[in-house]
């Protein structure tokens, strides 16, 4: 980024966090936390400009701000997508409601019926067919046209998702529609699917292009209004795929932001990692409502079979896996006597009961509040200061409903909370063929550090790290994110069948498409690097695995190889390359992070450091602890924007960067 000023901005369900990096010598690092206000997140942002300082530098538009962003990933959740019609070929407008035709619960052979993505009523059809092969079914004839205009006038919606048949073999079809919205002057927004996803499978490829479509003029919406009030900065957003994009195209392709904020944490352990020299982490980012974890061999791994609520999500994102447990998570007693902790969340507002802001509900924090792990006497972000009291008083409240004491029931909803979080764990490591004692364990978040000894001794790991700066460490991956988009095609080719010199010209052209959207960013052609993969399987298969492209023989190789990793096996049948993909990306030169030093933020901790006798802890502040200073389990490390419990048998030291590393000391 260009500016002298860089803030990365990750405004979460609960806490909105702000990363400034100031580019002179030396690099200047300055954090700051806030609550957040979901009703409108741009409040929080403003709030934290002001709070840091940064007001008159972002009038003087010498600011670059780049922004994850929750508001797409919260209008899919909360079902408030714009209004928008579903243009598809006849006999396939039910084709979303339809969708795979699978249960829920492969066992649960009832269950409740759920709404289509689409009303009926707003799912039109018309002609321009084709066949698997590109031949032509059935033509799109000007009086079908004008008839889909007609109706899509009566209903007047704020989007139009266009996703006919086989239209990644060739687009003609959906350009004539979108170009006879145009010409009748309507001013929905159109989203079409061969610009969206160009791939094969017309349901995802529906769901795609209709939540593109659904989200773009809310997403256009508040990336204007932010725009505005931020006035000649310059903001970018990052995407579900980790790279950034300007804020003027973002509304163009706003399925792409379903998993902005945490790609930015992922980012960051990248980074992180290259500057520790290392190679095998597993990441897992706790915040107020959810935990991402993530696995990093090498480099981050993306993936086109994510999901959200349940939604499949095709298009290209960092490869993690949600979960509903975060330290605002709520825990009830179930009508079987049960202790359940999630998904449902206080959130900021009311958030937790210790917040003291009307929460009644215990929560994950509350529980770690009685235990000892968190410090009231402390102020945290925002000054925010926790009350033991209320805590006790939400947690009692469900112990009456058992036979345990209310310390008895805060350590059953920190168990079921870390047991949530380590199976999540498992599926991104044990259930693809890794060894989690290869790995080092990478905790961030607000509440990450709370949980990282007790899951890494549940995934039999022996070291962990808390980052510097771990309580906002999202929003430092936004800082040095790479600018780029990715694309795709698919062709379905036999691959003994394949020609390089044929691949090769369809690489060129989506990486021709590439160049050309990034420039119109400012980045010049040859400020950009391209990096080429493909989806490829044994014939018959339903899903592919992707590897790097050279050429044919050396792709062949990588395939089998994963597959034998992931899969145990491989095959001697015939294989087929299902789709080429394309990251066209300009690469941040970034920094490296300074040595440690005394903390600059908004809401410094006092240095403390007392051994409390009733939880048998000693609290130590991240800002009185030395580089390579030992400190020894049980105890707290509390630093202004998050906080570390180092587990008995345990021991933790402060590197030259300001991360905490932990390493089991004894069984």
């Amino acid at each position: 980024m260009s500016s002298p000023i860089v803030l990365g901005v990750d405004a979460g369900g609960t806490f909105t966090d702000f990363v400034c990096v100031e580019f002179k010598q030396p690099i200047a690092i300055k954090i700051h936390k806030a609550l957040s206000t979901p009703a409108a997140p741009e409040q929080a942002i403003l709030e934290g400009i002001r709070a840091m300082g940064l007001e008159s530098v972002m009038k003087n538009g010498d600011l670059g701000i780049i922004h994850g962003s929750t508001v797409a990933t919260n209008a899919v959740l909360e079902a408030k997508g714009a209004k928008t019609v579903f243009v598809t070929n006849y006999g396939f407008a039910d084709m979303l409601q339809l969708a795979r035709q699978t249960r829920p619960q492969l066992y649960q052979l009832e269950f409740e019926a759920v709404a289509p993505p689409v009303a009926p009523e707003l799912c039109l059809q018309t002609g321009g067919r084709l066949a698997a092969d590109g031949s032509v079914l059935e033509p799109l004839s000007a009086s079908e046209l004008r008839q889909l205009i007609a109706e899509i006038k009566a209903i007047d919606p704020d989007a139009v998702a266009i996703n006919l048949l086989f239209s990644f073999i060739d687009d003609s079809f959906e350009k004539a529609i979108c170009e006879a919205i145009a010409d009748a002057g309507l001013r929905a927004f159109v989203s079409r699917s061969s610009q969206v996803l160009p791939e094969y499978k017309e349901y995802e490829r529906g769901i795609a292009t209709w939540l593109n479509a659904s989200l773009g003029p809310i997403v256009g919406r508040y990336l204007r209004a932010l725009q505005q009030q931020l006035g000649k900065s310059t903001l970018q957003i990052i995407q579900s795929s980790g790279e950034t994009i300007d804020a003027s195209q973002a509304e163009d392709f706003a399925v792409n932001l379903l998993l902005s904020g945490p790609a930015g944490g992922l980012i960051a352990v990248e980074y992180l990692a290259a500057q520790l020299g290392l190679e095998k982490i597993i990441s897992f980012d706790m915040g107020g409502t959810s935990t991402d974890v993530a696995l990093v061999d090498g480099e981050i791994s993306t993936t086109n079979e994510g999901s959200i609520a349940q939604y499949p999500i095709a298009v290209s994102m960092v490869d993690m896996h949600s979960i509903g447990a975060g330290g605002g998570s709520i825990a009830v007693i179930d009508s079987g006597g049960m202790l359940q902790v999630g998904p449902r969340s206080a959130g900021a507002d009311p958030g937790p009961a210790c917040y003291g802001k009307g929460g009644t509900e215990a929560t994950v924090t509350d529980a770690n509040l009685v235990l000892g792990r968190l410090v009231p006497e402390l102020a945290l972000a925002g000054g925010l200061r926790l009350n033991l009291r209320l805590a006790l008083t939400a947690i009692q409240k469900l112990a009456d409903k058992t036979e345990l004491t209310a310390v008895q029931v805060a350590e059953g909803i920190v168990s079921v909370a870390n047991e949530h979080m380590a199976k999540a764990i498992r599926l991104i490591s044990v259930n693809r063929g890794h060894d989690p004692r290869e790995f080092i364990l990478s905790s961030f978040g607000g509440a990450g550090g709370l949980h990282v000894c007790a899951l890494a001794e549940a995934m039999s790991m022996r070291r962990a790290i808390v980052p510097v700066h771990g309580g906002v460490f999202s929003a430092l991956g936004m800082v040095v994110a790479n600018r780029g988009r990715q694309f795709s095609k698919t062709l379905s080719l036999e691959t003994g069948r394949c020609d390089d010199a044929e691949l090769g010209f369809e690489f060129d052209t989506l990486e021709q498409i590439g160049r050309q959207q990034l420039a119109l960013e400012g980045l010049s052609a040859d400020s950009l690097t391209a990096r080429r993969t493909v989806d490829i399987r044994y014939i018959g298969q339903s899903y592919a695995l992707n590897v790097a492209w050279t050429n044919r023989q050396e792709a062949m190789a990588a395939f089998q190889q994963l597959h034998r990793r992931r899969y145990g096996y491989i095959h001697r049948g015939a294989t087929e390359l299902v789709t080429l993909r394309v990251s066209v990306v300009f690469e941040n030169p970034g920094f490296v992070l300074p040595a440690v030093s005394v903390e600059s933020s908004c809401n410094k901790l006092d240095p403390l450091m007392v051994y409390d006798d009733a939880v048998k802890r000693k609290i130590v502040t991240t800002s009185s602890l030395r580089p390579g200073e030992e400190v020894v389990g049980p105890a707290v490390i509390s630093e202004y924007s998050s906080t570390t419990f180092v587990a008995s048998g345990w021991s933790a030291q402060r590197d030259r960067l300001g991360n905490i590393l932990l390493e089991k000391t004894r069984p």
